[in-house]
């Protein structure tokens, strides 16, 4: 007698909870094939406002950390996603349609990006930052510090190197980050928050919606509480009027990347989420 199929339900990831929408509404996900693959929980207005309460009160624990123990937790994040290698990499095959071979070469690629940018955890800020030469007896130095909570949209069109290369960098510098993951290709995504819950990474460090990013971005486009926003997998919203809702509160914005490596790691993706704070101290006279 063969098993019969036990459909699930993948819900959101807030605040180190996995809670359902409160509005109630899933959608399904299917097969490259057309098939049903899931269910997934359709974030709405009030779920983003909780992932960034959940956020906000994560800032300060998480970026109050040595940039060493940061360091040390992302490198933990690249070992559970190696230990749940196959559970991804069928993932992908089924939602993506691609071959084994293409599906795991993305799930190496993800977690080599982990692992690149938990060594810089505790080097970029000796290159972001600097001492100062300034005329006068003062030290100069100037140092890069968390822009605080960073709202994201994934890109739409990865399971899961896109979501990986779009918060790993937010998160080296001591960022709390509200995610909204591929509305196609969103199992990856919270498999990964699943590996977050599991791993050292404190509550509300890392919420994941899944949903409609045409829906939920606009709210956190214009959330007063978020600090800056990453349009990387938003080219197909209309993107610019997501910038100017940011600019009534000051949001550091970076707008979307086209290609196959759309946030390919780079330093320049942690120094987008930091602000540079300059002090002087007085030298002794003597």
């Amino acid at each position: 007698m063969s098993r019969l199929a036990v459909p699930k339900t993948y819900k959101l990831f807030i605040g180190g909870a996995f809670p359902r929408s409160e509005s109630g509404r899933t959608y399904e996900i299917v097969k490259a094939d057309g098939a049903f693959l899931a269910n997934a929980a359709k974030a709405s207005r009030k779920d983003a406002r909780d992932a960034v309460v959940a956020a906000r009160g994560a800032v300060a624990g998480w970026s109050g950390a040595t940039a060493y123990n940061r360091g040390q937790v992302l490198y933990r994040i690249a070992e559970l996603l190696e230990g749940r290698r196959a559970q991804f990499v069928a993932e992908i095959e089924d939602a993506e349609g691609v071959s084994r071979a293409v599906a795991a070469a993305q799930v190496d690629e993800a977690i080599d990006r982990w692992v690149w940018y938990a060594g810089w955890a505790d080097k970029f800020a000796q290159v972001a930052g600097n001492a100062n030469p300034v005329a006068g007896p003062y030290f100069n130095i100037s140092v890069p510090e968390p822009t605080g909570v960073v709202a994201i949209v994934a890109p739409q069109d990865s399971s899961l190197v896109g979501i990986v290369s779009a918060i790993a960098p937010a998160l080296v510098a001591g960022n709390a980050v509200v995610v909204v993951a591929s509305e196609r290709f969103p199992l990856s995504a919270i498999s990964l928050a699943e590996v977050l819950a599991t791993s050292d990474v404190p509550k509300g460090v890392v919420n994941v919606l899944t949903g409609s990013p045409a829906e939920i971005a606009p709210w956190l486009a214009s959330h007063a509480d978020v600090n800056a926003l990453d349009l990387v997998g938003a080219g197909g919203l209309d993107w610019i009027e997501l910038e100017f809702q940011a600019a009534d509160t000051l949001k550091r914005v970076l707008r979307p990347e086209q290609g196959d490596d759309a946030a390919a790691p780079s330093l320049e993706r942690i120094r987008a989420f930091t602000e540079t704070k300059t002090v002087w101290h007085t030298k002794s006279l003597r």
